[in-house]
């Protein structure tokens, strides 16, 4: 008896077998499906991006807002309605530095921008008291502290700030600043 109508007897082991069996099968074509183990492409931050964009067009705005005024007493600033017992607290370190920006070496452009990414970076991680040392300027021209006055000054222009001091010494004294944010 023979078996596919070609006249030729099965092999008597299976592998043999399957073998004889499968002589006319061709593999079938490839389907047009997604490969699952290909790996996802990485999500877009969005948010971030959006985030990154408010803080260039506010920096936008205070290049051009020509405000030159300056601050009375530029080593302590705290919003209105808020108890003055914040501000010894913070010059005291009661709340613990939880972040730093060290701004030396930089332009006053360049230090301006990266004050608000900070900023920014540490209110999406829900940073409540950081450190920004912007040195005392002793190395720009005619010695001016050209940093330490464009940073506190773009601190009282940002909401999230709610106060800042110049620290004791050990903390950065005249070439840094406490800032306690929002919540």
């Amino acid at each position: 008896m023979s078996k596919g109508g070609r006249g030729a007897a099965p092999p008597p082991d299976d592998a043999a077998l399957f073998r004889f069996e499968m002589r006319d099968v061709a593999p079938s074509k490839p389907v047009n499906r997604v490969e699952p183990w290909r790996p996802r492409p990485s999500p877009v931050p969005a948010q971030r991006l959006a985030d990154e964009r408010a803080v260039l067009e506010e920096l936008a705005r205070l290049g051009l807002d020509g405000d030159e005024a300056e601050i009375e007493d530029d080593s302590l600033f705290l919003r209105p309605g808020l108890p003055r017992e914040i501000l010894r607290k913070l010059r005291r370190t009661h709340w613990v530095i939880q972040d730093q920006l060290d701004l030396h070496g930089r332009g006053a452009d360049e230090a301006a921008l990266e004050t608000a990414a900070f900023l920014a970076e540490c209110r999406r991680r829900g940073l409540r008291c950081v450190r920004i040392v912007h040195g005392k300027g002793l190395r720009s021209r005619g010695r001016e502290p050209v940093l330490k006055r464009r940073i506190r000054k773009l601190l009282t222009r940002r909401a999230e700030v709610l106060a800042f001091v110049e620290p004791r010494a050990i903390h950065g004294g005249g070439g840094a600043v406490v800032v306690l944010l929002e919540a």
